[in-house]
């Protein structure tokens, strides 16, 4: 019977070829986690603080890399990382969320790139 190295909301690496767990990333404060549901989908940030609500839902406060905090529900949070390290690798924008005049500079710059492209082929 092996020991327990985890605990509830923890993830665990495990290396299929072994059958092996080889890293475990605790729900703690300070870790790196990705937002898996609700209107911050696909965010990354490092936990914050967590509020206990007994009989309704914990509420975990995440701050992402650009210093935004936003709050989400404990069952959309998932650990994908110790400290500020990820176990995983990330999307290309990390993560991060874009404000509506951000996205729409992106779209802007992205939409001319594109009618270059096609003007010089």
């Amino acid at each position: 019977y092996q020991r327990r190295v985890h605990g509830i909301n923890d993830t665990v690496k495990y290396d299929l070829e072994t059958g092996k767990i080889t890293d475990v990333a605790p729900f703690d404060l300070g870790n790196l986690v990705m937002i898996t549901g609700g209107a911050n989908l696909g965010r990354v940030g490092v936990i914050v603080s967590r509020e206990r609500h007994p009989g309704s839902f914990d509420i975990i406060h995440v701050k992402d890399a650009v210093g935004q905090q936003f709050a989400t529900r404990l069952g959309n949070v998932f650990v994908i990382g110790k400290g500020t390290k990820s176990l995983v690798s990330l999307p290309a924008r990390k993560g991060i969320k874009r404000s509506v005049l951000e996205e729409a500079d992106f779209t802007r710059k992205h939409a001319a790139e594109l009618a270059a492209q096609k003007t010089t082929a």
